[in-house]
Protein backbone atom coordinates (compact mmCIF):
# COMPACT_ATOMS: atom_id res chain seq x y z
CA UNK A 1 0.00 0.00 0.00
CA UNK A 2 1.11 3.48 -1.10
CA UNK A 3 -0.29 6.77 0.32
CA UNK A 4 -0.24 9.73 -2.13
CA UNK A 5 -0.74 12.58 -0.12
CA UNK A 6 -2.41 16.10 -0.77
CA UNK A 7 -1.56 19.27 1.22
CA UNK A 8 -4.39 21.71 1.44
CA UNK A 9 -4.61 25.40 2.14
CA UNK A 10 -5.78 24.70 5.69
CA UNK A 11 -2.80 23.59 7.47
CA UNK A 12 -2.92 20.14 8.79
CA UNK A 13 -6.13 19.56 6.74
CA UNK A 14 -4.61 16.77 4.34
CA UNK A 15 -6.12 14.43 1.38
CA UNK A 16 -4.81 10.59 1.34
CA UNK A 17 -5.26 8.64 -1.81
CA UNK A 18 -5.17 5.29 -1.87
CA UNK A 19 -3.92 2.48 -4.38
CA UNK A 20 -6.87 0.52 -4.82
CA UNK A 21 -7.72 -3.12 -7.37
CA UNK A 22 -11.12 -3.03 -9.46
CA UNK A 23 -12.39 -5.68 -11.52
CA UNK A 24 -15.69 -7.71 -12.04
CA UNK A 25 -16.61 -8.63 -8.54
CA UNK A 26 -15.96 -4.80 -7.26
CA UNK A 27 -12.97 -3.41 -6.05
CA UNK A 28 -10.79 -3.54 -3.11
CA UNK A 29 -8.73 -1.30 -0.83
CA UNK A 30 -6.65 0.00 2.05
CA UNK A 31 -7.25 2.97 4.38
CA UNK A 32 -4.87 2.24 7.31
CA UNK A 33 -1.52 0.65 7.35
CA UNK A 34 0.01 1.76 10.44
CA UNK A 35 3.92 1.14 9.20
CA UNK A 36 3.04 3.83 6.15
CA UNK A 37 1.82 6.16 8.98
CA UNK A 38 4.46 5.86 11.14
CA UNK A 39 6.77 6.21 8.29
CA UNK A 40 5.07 9.37 6.89
CA UNK A 41 4.84 10.67 10.75
CA UNK A 42 1.23 10.49 10.51
CA UNK A 43 -1.26 10.52 13.63
CA UNK A 44 -1.60 6.63 15.38
CA UNK A 45 -5.72 5.53 15.75
CA UNK A 46 -7.34 4.58 18.75
CA UNK A 47 -10.72 4.23 17.80
CA UNK A 48 -13.01 3.37 15.10
CA UNK A 49 -16.40 4.83 13.97
CA UNK A 50 -19.12 4.52 11.55
CA UNK A 51 -22.17 6.48 10.60
CA UNK A 52 -24.64 5.04 8.02
CA UNK A 53 -27.12 7.73 6.98
CA UNK A 54 -29.67 9.31 4.23
CA UNK A 55 -30.34 11.25 1.69
CA UNK A 56 -30.09 15.27 2.66
CA UNK A 57 -28.64 14.36 6.05
CA UNK A 58 -26.25 17.06 7.00
CA UNK A 59 -24.02 15.41 10.01
CA UNK A 60 -22.03 17.89 11.55
CA UNK A 61 -19.89 20.24 11.73
CA UNK A 62 -18.38 18.84 15.09
CA UNK A 63 -15.02 19.28 17.09
CA UNK A 64 -13.13 19.46 19.63
CA UNK A 65 -9.06 20.25 21.10
CA UNK A 66 -7.39 17.15 20.95
CA UNK A 67 -8.98 14.67 18.45
CA UNK A 68 -7.33 13.92 14.71
CA UNK A 69 -10.01 12.40 12.82
CA UNK A 70 -8.68 10.24 9.22
CA UNK A 71 -12.48 10.14 7.10
CA UNK A 72 -13.69 8.64 4.39
CA UNK A 73 -16.37 7.57 2.97
CA UNK A 74 -16.91 3.75 2.62
CA UNK A 75 -20.00 3.92 0.32
CA UNK A 76 -22.60 6.39 -1.30
CA UNK A 77 -21.57 9.95 -1.70
CA UNK A 78 -21.09 12.67 0.20
CA UNK A 79 -19.97 16.25 0.68
CA UNK A 80 -17.20 16.80 2.99
CA UNK A 81 -16.68 19.94 5.31
CA UNK A 82 -13.40 21.13 7.35
CA UNK A 83 -13.54 24.05 8.76
CA UNK A 84 -10.73 26.15 10.34
CA UNK A 85 -11.83 26.97 14.19
CA UNK A 86 -8.07 27.86 15.35
CA UNK A 87 -7.89 31.11 16.40
CA UNK A 88 -4.45 31.47 15.88
CA UNK A 89 -4.92 30.49 12.78
CA UNK A 90 -4.52 32.52 9.06
CA UNK A 91 -7.53 30.10 8.25
CA UNK A 92 -9.57 30.78 11.07
CA UNK A 93 -13.26 30.48 9.91
CA UNK A 94 -12.07 29.06 6.09
CA UNK A 95 -13.55 25.84 4.84
CA UNK A 96 -12.88 23.24 2.15
CA UNK A 97 -15.55 21.24 0.40
CA UNK A 98 -14.78 18.05 -0.71
CA UNK A 99 -16.84 15.61 -3.09
CA UNK A 100 -15.98 12.07 -1.67
CA UNK A 101 -17.83 8.92 -2.92
CA UNK A 102 -17.06 4.95 -3.46
CA UNK A 103 -15.53 5.78 -7.11
CA UNK A 104 -13.00 8.53 -5.74
CA UNK A 105 -11.94 6.91 -2.91
CA UNK A 106 -9.82 9.03 -0.60
CA UNK A 107 -9.83 10.43 3.30
CA UNK A 108 -8.93 13.87 4.73
CA UNK A 109 -7.20 14.03 7.75
CA UNK A 110 -8.87 16.64 10.03
CA UNK A 111 -6.23 17.90 12.38
CA UNK A 112 -7.80 19.12 16.20
CA UNK A 113 -10.11 22.25 16.35
CA UNK A 114 -10.91 21.60 12.43
CA UNK A 115 -14.50 21.03 12.26
CA UNK A 116 -15.73 18.22 10.34
CA UNK A 117 -19.37 17.82 8.80
CA UNK A 118 -21.07 16.16 5.83
CA UNK A 119 -24.09 16.05 3.90
CA UNK A 120 -25.34 13.34 2.23
CA UNK A 121 -25.64 12.87 -1.82
CA UNK A 122 -26.62 9.41 -2.34
CA UNK A 123 -29.71 7.36 -1.42
CA UNK A 124 -27.68 6.45 1.90
CA UNK A 125 -23.89 6.74 2.91
CA UNK A 126 -21.51 4.85 5.01
CA UNK A 127 -19.21 7.02 6.42
CA UNK A 128 -15.90 5.62 8.99
CA UNK A 129 -14.10 7.96 11.57
CA UNK A 130 -10.83 7.14 12.41
CA UNK A 131 -9.70 9.09 15.60
CA UNK A 132 -6.67 9.70 17.48
CA UNK A 133 -6.56 11.30 20.28
CA UNK A 134 -4.61 10.48 24.07
CA UNK A 135 -6.89 10.19 27.50
CA UNK A 136 -10.28 9.72 27.64
CA UNK A 137 -12.71 10.23 24.62
CA UNK A 138 -14.09 13.65 24.40
CA UNK A 139 -17.86 12.44 23.28
CA UNK A 140 -20.37 14.52 21.78
CA UNK A 141 -21.55 16.52 25.16
CA UNK A 142 -17.85 18.22 25.64
CA UNK A 143 -17.72 18.77 21.28
CA UNK A 144 -18.24 21.72 19.85
CA UNK A 145 -20.87 22.22 17.31
CA UNK A 146 -21.14 24.93 14.75
CA UNK A 147 -24.49 25.80 13.42
CA UNK A 148 -24.80 24.26 9.67
CA UNK A 149 -26.02 27.16 8.27
CA UNK A 150 -24.45 29.90 9.92
CA UNK A 151 -24.22 32.88 7.57
CA UNK A 152 -21.05 33.91 8.67
CA UNK A 153 -19.37 30.72 7.09
CA UNK A 154 -20.69 30.89 3.94
CA UNK A 155 -21.28 27.15 3.43
CA UNK A 156 -22.78 26.44 0.18
CA UNK A 157 -24.41 22.74 1.74
CA UNK A 158 -26.49 23.08 -1.80
CA UNK A 159 -30.02 22.67 0.41
CA UNK A 160 -32.56 24.17 1.53
CA UNK A 161 -34.01 21.78 4.52
CA UNK A 162 -31.61 19.16 5.38
CA UNK A 163 -32.40 16.07 8.07
CA UNK A 164 -30.53 17.50 11.05
CA UNK A 165 -30.06 16.00 14.75
CA UNK A 166 -31.10 18.10 17.50
CA UNK A 167 -27.91 19.19 18.30
CA UNK A 168 -27.22 20.21 15.02
CA UNK A 169 -30.15 22.66 14.06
Amino acid sequence: MELNIEETNIKGVKIINYDSFLDIRGSIWTTYNEKEFDRLNLSRFCHDKFSISKKDVIRGIHYDEKTTKLVTAVYGSIDQIVLDMRLDSPTYKNHLKFRINEKNRFSILIPPMVGNGFRVLSEKAVYHYKLSYSGKYIDFNKQYTIKWNDPSLKINWMIEDPILSERDK
